[in-house]
């Protein structure tokens, strides 16, 4: 599902560290959005993606074998 452009719409991301399993896979793919600390465990520092990532983000989140990261689409 892509978010339509310019209306106000965007994604936002949410990492649950709890379901986390330290893969680092989001973080390979997307290490604008996606960031681990220092155990290894996914953490956002902006849940708001920007239109550039988006397609990077999604590819982040989807390749997360624990399925921790959820991305919505949320009016601005």
């Amino acid at each position: 599902m892509q978010a339509p452009k310019g209306n106000g719409v965007v994604l936002q991301v949410h990492a649950d560290r709890a379901r986390c399993c330290g893969y680092g896979l989001c973080a390979q793919l997307c290490p604008e959005i996606y960031k681990l600390d220092e155990n290894g465990l996914v953490y956002v520092e902006d849940a708001i993606v920007p239109p550039e990532l988006e397609e990077q983000a999604r590819e982040g989140a989807s390749a997360c074998p624990a399925e921790a990261i959820t991305i919505e689409i949320v009016t601005a």
